[in-house]
């Protein structure tokens, strides 16, 4: 089963019609932008550095008196 022009003409036109010609650049950035995503997914990069947020919440609450001990009886 071999995909021709005649096939891939017909593909386009059918996904121009769905989506209009201003939405078509749209939908291709889009979805590129996710395929690159996934392959770095899959490679294990990361763009953004190693963040510690579960370091910082605990310092937080340390550091914060629990609402049981402040509360008098």
């Amino acid at each position: 089963m071999n995909i021709g022009p005649l096939e891939i003409g017909i593909l386009l036109v059918i996904v121009l019609l769905l989506f209009g010609a201003k939405r078509i650049p749209e939908v291709g950035g889009s979805l590129g932008k996710g395929i690159r995503d996934f392959g770095r997914g899959i490679k294990g990069e990361d763009d953004d550095p190693p963040r510690l947020d579960a370091e910082a919440s605990e310092d937080a609450t340390a550091s914060r008196p629990s609402a049981s001990s402040t509360s008098s009886s």
